[in-house]
């Protein structure tokens, strides 16, 4: 039976009905609605088969799958609870397009606190969140332009490929001179660090473009330098996006039980070695793109979780690719170089070592700056799974952006340096957020929240590696500006 559709007078493109109001005219006022168990909902993870929770309500997109704009975002959390992703993706008027899809109710059980996180509804009129993405989508109304394109992100796509590809052919083939070599394998660091917080970044949050067959494409620029776009979007917009600076939830600041080599807030657990800890991170976070591409998609894949987050499913063609992708990485950037580079073995370690460490360097440096500083705060859920603010809130508490108004900066850091914007918009291509800021801080303003800023980029690392010194003392105690 096909979805009912339902009309319903609307401001701005965005239904006026109230959520039962929408679902009485989904049922036909007929009784109840079905119940619906998170276990239940989790079988229906595929996109021949697919179940979301948003709000509380359950949706069987299955046949939406293949219109859906953003391809295969669509099922990044396939059977879960959606709620922070549908929301923070979508326009407002989406509302109406998911409705025709409702099929139940959720029935929270015992356990569900681990699998359905709630944070205070800020999705109605008077809230801060509600009110940004009024304001945000006016804008793009008004300046009559695509959240998802914009004509500079295209232009730096194809300068940061040809860096990456001249860079990776100047390093192991151009010139037996290892100086020479080593100048061009530190460029090629850069480029690939650049794909990572641009061009993946945007397609793998459906931010790039129009054509799903190119986003997927520009979604893949990330396995082709070595990591896993599927396990990047496992971690990085199912847990991290939906679930920011929550202790034990979020993977980007998960912790061992005990003997973990970082402590980001004081919730987490302290060792005798973390008053050293802003020392021995500056060199360890140089070892971040070695442990992603050769260590952690696999142990992800073998394991099936990253942190708390349950690994989806391979569809056969995410198999494909994940395995396809980086034995084609392997033969060109291990296996050609070994063969035909002018380098020994001894020098080529050395060239790749330098490549990979000025990867790690730039991406950890670029993101922690944003979420690990003393001007954010951290997150603890209640006993009940929740939040005790709106998401939308969250965000803008958890987030620091820095050096506003630095064209170098906003392209350098792929948007990173509007970190607020970008995790309050994720599905917007990072190009527009200079414009968008300004944007948020006005609401921002307007509801007496605090927005984190720094100068300069120098000051944010500064301001992180000085949060790493002082969380890594074991009296340390937060200010109550930043206790969450």
């Amino acid at each position: 039976m096909p979805p009912r559709d339902i009309t319903a007078p609307s401001v701005g493109g965005v239904s006026t009905l109230d959520a039962e109001a929408r679902i009485m005219s989904l049922t036909g006022g007929a009784g109840a609605p079905r119940k619906h168990t998170a276990a239940e909902v989790e079988v229906h993870s595929t996109p021949e088969d697919l179940w979301v929770i948003v709000h509380g309500k359950v949706y069987d997109v299955t046949t939406f799958v293949p219109r859906h704009p953003g391809g295969n975002m669509i099922w990044v959390k396939a059977g879960g609870d959606c709620t922070q992703l549908f929301d923070s993706y979508h326009p407002l008027k989406t509302q109406a397009v998911l409705d025709k899809y409702y099929i139940g109710e959720v029935q929270r059980v015992k356990g569900d606190e681990d699998k359905i996180i709630e944070y205070k509804d800020d999705m109605k009129k008077g809230k801060f969140y509600m009110d940004c993405k009024v304001a945000v989508e006016r804008y793009f109304k008004d300046t009559k332009q695509d959240p998802r394109v914009h004509v500079e992100m295209y232009i730096k796509t194809a300068v940061i490929l040809l860096g990456v590809v001249v860079c990776n052919y100047c390093t192991f083939f151009l010139t037996s001179s290892f100086l020479v070599s080593a100048v061009f394998a530190a460029l090629h660091g850069m480029w690939k660090a650049e794909v990572g917080v641009s061009i993946q970044h945007d397609a793998n949050h459906g931010a790039y473009g129009k054509n799903r067959g190119f986003l997927h494409a520009m979604q893949l620029t990330l396995d082709a330098v070595g990591a896993s776009s599927f396990m990047w979007r496992q971690q990085h917009v199912v847990g991290h996006h939906a679930y920011t600076n929550v202790e034990g939830i979020d993977p980007d600041i998960r912790c061992a039980p005990e003997k973990d080599i970082r402590r980001v807030n004081e919730h987490q657990p302290h060792e005798g070695y973390h008053p050293f800890q802003h020392v021995y991170l500056f060199f360890a976070y140089g070892l971040l793109s070695f442990k992603s591409c050769f260590a952690d998609d696999f142990n992800a894949w073998a394991s099936g979780r990253i942190g708390w987050v349950k690994v989806a499913a391979f569809t056969q063609g995410e198999s494909a690719q994940f395995w396809g992708a980086k034995a084609v990485w392997a033969a060109y950037y291990l296996a050609l170089p070994a063969m035909y580079s002018p380098h020994s073995f001894l020098r080529l370690a050395a060239l790749i070592t330098i490549t990979e460490v000025v990867t790690g360097w730039l991406l950890a440096f670029m993101f922690q700056v944003a979420h690990v500083v003393g001007d954010v705060r951290f997150f603890q859920l209640s006993e009940e799974g929740k939040v005790n603010l709106g998401w939308g809130e969250s965000q803008l508490y958890s987030s620091a952006d820095f050096a506003h108004g630095s064209k170098f900066w906003m392209h350098f850091s792929g948007g990173l340096n509007y970190q607020v914007a970008h995790h309050l918009f994720p599905g917007v291509c990072h190009c527009h957020y200079p414009a968008l800021a300004p944007i948020i801080m006005k609401v921002a303003k307007e509801y007496g929240l605090e927005y984190a800023i720094y100068p300069t980029f120098w000051a944010a690392l500064t301001a992180h590696f000085t949060h790493l010194k002082n969380v890594g003392q074991k009296t340390y105690v937060p200010s109550l500006q930043t206790v969450g």
